[in-house]
């Protein structure tokens, strides 16, 4: 099995290992069940025939999501699978993918499309990169790409070189701090509106954190955000 069910409605696959600038990242999805039975597809993955099969299997696709504009990889192969599919991305992403037809930019509010499935937060004052977090209201689940990158040792043992281990360590993107990317971080030149939004997401409680890239958090969501946001939020 491909898919793996997190909670009602809601279920994550694994990608492939991908190269970043030389550095290996792995990918990973999620797919949630809409009230209305159809699919919402968040950082679509390498669709392989065997996770396609899957996918069919729950509900027919309906929305395929970039949440930031580093996320648009694998868009291109999804959308020729299923052209009926919308396609939601910050403004970032749509310029820098002029060949695909988005719908209108997403930003702080959902749209109506989604039912009220989820809460949104824009995180933005970065020169570098905007981000849509998102939460799944039914599953308490916070849905975040780079914003939070958690890699555990063995990750970085067997995909990362020697050299490039200890940059992990120093820029904080391991398990038990969770940060993002240091060059992201010193970016942020107007922290308040993403401090408003993390402190918002905070506020929810959230029972879990699921991330693109490294270990997701199945309990204590909110510590895990508390440390994660802690260069942010002090």
């Amino acid at each position: 099995m491909m898919l793996d069910p997190i909670d009602t409605d809601l279920w994550l696959t694994e990608g492939p290992v991908v190269d970043f600038y030389g550095f290996p990242y792995p990918t990973r999805s999620i797919i949630v069940r809409l009230p209305d039975g159809k699919l919402w597809v968040w950082s679509p993955v390498a669709l392989t025939p065997e996770l396609k099969k899957e996918v069919d299997g729950l509900g027919p696709v309906a929305h395929l999501v970039s949440p930031n504009k580093i996320h648009h990889l694998y868009l291109s192969e999804w959308h020729a699978a299923y052209p009926e599919a919308k396609l939601w991305g910050l403004a970032s992403t749509i310029r820098k993918r002029k060949d695909l037809p988005f719908q209108p930019a997403l930003e702080s509010l959902p749209p109506s499309d989604w039912q009220g499935a989820f809460r949104q937060a824009w995180f933005r004052g970065s020169f570098f990169m905007d981000e849509i977090v998102f939460v799944h209201r039914a599953s308490s689940t916070v849905i975040m790409a780079d914003l939070s990158e958690n890699f555990s040792d063995h990750f970085l043992h067997h995909h990362w070189k020697g050299w490039q281990r200890p940059i992990a360590r120093i820029w904080g993107i391991v398990v038990g701090k969770g940060y993002a990317p240091l060059e992201w971080r010193l970016s942020w030149l107007n922290r308040k509106p993403a401090r408003e939004a993390i402190l918002n997401i905070i506020g929810i409680h959230p029972k879990r954190v699921i991330m693109a890239h490294g270990e997701w958090v199945k309990t204590g969501g909110e510590a895990y955000l508390r440390q994660a946001f802690a260069w942010l939020i002090r």
